[in-house]
């Protein structure tokens, strides 16, 4: 049967060299596309299944459809028509199961106990075979639908990302209502006279084909025993030849450009978006000109733009980079959180973006830089951290479309090719001509004149004047923007430290003293060059009231603020760090690949207990801050009883609104005297694991933790 059923066997799917699971591709005669992963060592088994269809092929009469489709497959199949028994079945043998449709993709996963995975497949497969779409479960899931639609009201990016569909090209389908509610699936068609089973059962009948389908199973089993598997439960999913959907027109045109939106959010937030429209850049991923731009735009090193413009006090943070919908147009995006300040000057940021986009221009595309980003993709491919199963799965099945077989796993890394031609390509689309702004704050509230039909979201269109993309249009040239310098934190040093002859299974106790303690783990299962390094700065000052604490998450924020044009440059080389105030402590984590690591590590303490508070950050922190407090109150119902149970269950502990009430008193000098304070009564507690021998664990913390009792 499997000769009948499969085209094409690929055994040489590229991975990574420290990856130890088995893969193989498959090439159905149906035209369906899966990929096996053989892992031995797996608790949870996992399968999922993404049909390159979504809300874009929703029909004009019933929008949603595509995500009612998606629910409607959970509740019961020609072979298994009991309601649930997928879901039961996966609950009862310690699984999970999900979906998720977006504009040209509904996706399938789960995952299962490992014994169990013929089963749970056999209960998958027919949602592609034979659905019931039993009528007597309509109503109910059609509720399920309407809720999720009312939970996202109040969901600042869904409602800012159906206005951007709202005002594109009124006749292009990405203006289609993607989730659905009672009015598109029930109300409004019963009132046309549409059956929406009816059209549930077309719709699926059309677009469920094996052509547009990308499966990924992953289980204990081996290749030859997946590959049976499915090949007897999807080989005969029926290959209705759709043609791949693909949107070639871009939903900006003309009309839609030159225009800036003035929108009012839920939460007290200020953001601004700059939009260009680009043409779909999925064929070019061997090179990948849209991320080398978003690269160098949304770089936070010395000379970016972010630098400047947070320099200026304009903006506390800046993202820039392609953002991918659909088969046939894509958007290059600059999106910035905005000061107070900021607000009042958004003409002229975009001014110092245009400045820039000048710079890339004058400078050209550097070769120097693309292979600088391609091997941070190499090192980042090569020791990729193992996902959850489920994750995985979903992933790979999704990516399944894009690329070839053999590069799934890869492609989404590879640039081995430094095309400058069409970096240019790109980079000719920036412009002022070509854009659209959208600046969201809740000072547009009197100001507005439209709502947007599905959220209600309040905003004001006005056409961008000439004269102001005049005067983008001739930026000049800013002195204070330079090009990334090299960056020095890309690992190079790859070799794994000798396993030490009374390595403990347990994180051992290397240092014991009234002031710190140490625990050690050399790795000895994954095998990688990594290392994470966990520290806790304890003192009961930071949590004794309101106004300590608010002191104490204060000097995170502005601990982090100070740092951020350092550690980028480490964090794009695969350095992370975190650090954030816990009741009792305040937590530091460094992890990543250990070469180099040490330097990080160094930066962040000699910052903690030196760093120097300007008036202007402050209050720029303390504003971001007193926002963040204030907008729990736009929060979900289930964010705020999780909340409230904490507190019901916590000795200690403080509401929102004590918080925002002490906050007045949090001043600069008190910020000042608080951090000696803190840092003159401290005890530290430390937990390293990874790539790293008991030797040089002691030396380079017993360096660190004196410079924190030598500043104390």
């Amino acid at each position: 049967m499997e000769d009948s059923v499969v085209k094409r066997v690929v055994d040489d799917i590229i991975h990574s060299p420290e990856d130890s699971r088995l893969y193989r591709g498959l090439e159905f005669t149906n035209g369906l596309k899966a990929v096996l992963i053989s892992d031995p060592s797996t608790d949870k088994s996992a399968a999922a299944l993404d049909v390159h269809i979504g809300s874009l092929s929703d029909p004009d009469s019933v929008p949603g459809l595509a995500h009612f489709c998606e629910h409607m497959l959970f509740l019961g199949t020609e072979k298994y028509p009991k309601e649930n028994e997928y879901s039961q079945f996966l609950n009862q043998h310690g699984g999970s199961d999900n979906a998720f449709t977006s504009s040209d993709h509904t996706n399938y996963f789960f995952d299962v106990s490992h014994e169990h995975l013929h089963g749970a497949l056999d209960r998958f497969a027919p949602f592609f075979l034979c659905p019931l779409f039993d009528v007597s479960c309509k109503d109910r899931e059609l509720n399920a639908v309407d809720s999720e639609y009312q939970k996202n009201l109040m969901n600042d990016d869904r409602r800012l990302f159906q206005l951007e569909k709202t005002t594109c090209d009124p006749n292009h389908p990405f203006r289609k209502f993607r989730t659905g509610n009672k009015l598109t699936l029930e109300t409004r068609p019963a009132e046309e006279g549409i059956d929406v089973r009816q059209e549930l059962l077309k719709f699926h009948s059309t677009y469920y084909s094996a052509n547009l389908m990308g499966l990924c199973v992953l289980g204990r089993e081996s290749l030859d025993e997946l590959t049976s598997m499915v090949v007897k439960l999807f080989g005969e999913v029926e290959n209705k030849n759709v043609p791949v959907p693909e949107f070639p027109e871009h939903p900006f045109q003309e009309e839609q450009l030159k225009q800036i939106y003035k929108v009012v959010p839920v939460k007290d937030v200020r953001k601004l978006y700059v939009t260009f429209p680009i043409p779909d850049l999925y064929e070019y991923y061997k090179s990948k000109p849209g991320q080398y731009l978003g690269h160098l735009i949304g770089h936070e090193g010395p000379g970016s733009l972010f630098a400047e413009l947070k320099a200026k006090g304009w903006v506390d943070e800046l993202l820039a980079g392609q953002k991918e919908d659909v088969r046939g147009f894509m958007f290059f995006r600059v999106k910035m959180n905005l000061t107070e300040d900021g607000f009042l000057h958004v003409d002229d940021i975009i001014l110092y973006l245009f400045q820039y986009i000048h710079k890339l221009h004058s400078e050209g595309p550097q070769e120097w830089i693309f292979e600088e980003y391609k091997d941070m993709k190499k090192v980042a491919f090569r020791f990729s951290d193992k996902e959850r199963p489920r994750d995985y799965t979903s992933k790979v099945a999704g990516l399944l479309h894009y690329y070839p077989i053999e590069e799934v796993l890869s492609g989404k890394f590879i640039m081995d090719q430094f095309r400058p031609d069409l970096i240019q390509m790109v980079l000719q689309r920036l412009r002022p001509d070509n854009v659209r702004v959208t600046v969201v704050s809740k000072s547009f509230e009197e100001q507005t004149d439209r709502t947007e039909e599905w959220y209600g979201t309040q905003y004001k269109q006005e056409a961008i004047s000439d004269e102001v993309i005049q005067r983008w249009s001739n930026p000049g040239l800013n002195p204070n923007f330079k090009l990334p310098m090299k960056n020095e934190f890309i690992p190079s040093n790859f070799d794994l430290c000798p396993l030490e002859d009374d390595a403990s299974s347990v994180p051992a106790l290397i240092k014991n003293t009234d002031m710190s303690r140490v625990w050690f783990k050399q790795d000895d299962k994954f095998f990688l060059p990594k290392l994470c390094q966990n520290f806790a700065f304890f003192s009961r000052h930071l949590y004794t009231d309101p106004l300590h604490w608010n002191l104490t998450d204060m000097l995170v924020r502005l601990l982090k603020d100070d740092l951020n044009e350092y550690t980028y440059a480490a964090e794009l080389a695969g350095l992370m760090y975190d650090i954030s105030p816990q009741r009792n402590a305040i937590v530091l984590s460094v992890r990543g690949y250990n070469d180099k690591q040490h330097v990080l590590l160094q930066k962040i303490i000699e910052k903690l207990v030196s760093f120097q508070i300007s008036q202007t950050r402050f209050d720029i922190i303390k504003d971001e801050y007193s926002r963040h407090l204030n907008n729990f109150r736009a929060e979900r119902p289930i964010t705020h009883a999780a909340f409230n149970v904490r507190l019901l269950m916590t000795e200690l502990a403080w509401t929102k609104e004590e918080l925002i009430e002490a906050l007045d008193d949090v001043t600069l000098p008190r910020l000042q005297a608080f951090r000696a304070l803190l840092l003159s009564r401290l005890h530290i507690e430390a937990l390293i694991h990874g790539n790293i021998t008991k030797e040089v664990c002691s030396d380079c913390l017993l360096l660190l933790i004196e410079m924190i009792f030598l500043h104390a």
